[in-house]
């Protein structure tokens, strides 16, 4: 088990942790029905926090930011020689999570996405893990919402019996989702997003010898050119020239931590 807490990657602290380190910090969070707010960023979930101070802060705030991409993993070993040999994938965490959930008798509950691809997510949790008890599950409404709307959905959740909430409204929404709602739900989130639609057999995974070799992002691309062009293209040549940056102690230190966000989103 590794967990040697947070190191800085653009001025935002990402864990340098393994799966087991991070199934076992949940489960003990949703046994104490404790707040825990856990995300896995890749290269765009940092960038997103890089240019944008409010964003930059939510992110801080998170109790586990798991390095859910090679290429942040990597940063992690450069930059503070971490000598991790696996990165923590947000879908590969949510499987683990499941099955430690079944084990120890922990419920779930699935909010964001459509109905379609919840039911079909939650049909293959239930498959792999029979265990596995799902409390409850809300589709997102795809807006804002009003604060009695946020009220009666952390009621909603927390009145389940649920011991972990997985949140997929995508990137940074679901981060924005899990830190306005941790005051408010009482157990831990995990933002995993696209977990949600791969495991509902909706989106396909790159093949392992991609993954292993960092190649998810050139996978996703050929498969969504129109929509995720800008994000690789653009994202992924920023990333490199930032960390070059940090590497010579020009940017990105971590007191850089943002400021609070000025109003609440509420999306949901």
């Amino acid at each position: 088990m590794i967990d040697q807490g947070k190191r800085n990657i653009l001025g935002i602290g990402v864990n340098a942790i393994d799966y087991q380190a991070a199934v076992a910090n949940v489960i003990e969070a949703a046994k104490q029905r404790r707040p825990f707010t856990v995300t896995a960023l890749a290269v765009h979930g940092v960038m997103t926090g890089v240019g944008d101070n409010e964003h930059r802060h939510r992110l801080s705030d998170f109790d586990l930011v798991c390095p859910d991409g090679q290429p942040v993993r990597w940063a992690l070993n450069w930059l503070h020689r971490c000598e991790l040999s696996d990165r923590v994938y947000g879908p590969e965490l949510t499987l683990r999570l499941c099955a430690a959930a079944a084990d120890e008798g922990v419920s779930v509950f699935l909010f964001g996405a459509t109905d379609e691809m919840l039911n079909r997510f939650a049909e293959t949790l239930q498959r792999k893990f029979p265990g596995l008890k799902i409390a409850g599950m809300k589709a997102s409404q795809f807006r804002t919402l009003s604060e009695s709307e946020t009220d009666a959905l952390a009621d909603e959740i927390n009145s389940s019996g649920a011991g972990i909430c997985f949140v997929g409204l995508g990137c940074p929404r679901q981060e924005v989702f899990a830190f306005e709602m941790k005051d408010k739900i009482q157990m831990p989130q995990i933002a995993v997003g696209a977990a949600f639609a791969f495991h509902a057999g909706l989106l396909s995974q790159a093949p392992p010898w991609m993954q292993r070799r960092g190649l998810e992002w050139l996978y996703r691309l050929v498969c969504e050119p129109r929509r995720l062009w800008k994000r690789y293209l653009t994202t992924n040549p920023a990333f490199v020239c930032h960390l070059g940056l940090q590497k010579l102690g020009i940017l990105h230190r971590m007191q850089e931590r943002g400021v609070q966000p000025s109003q609440s989103v509420r999306y949901g």
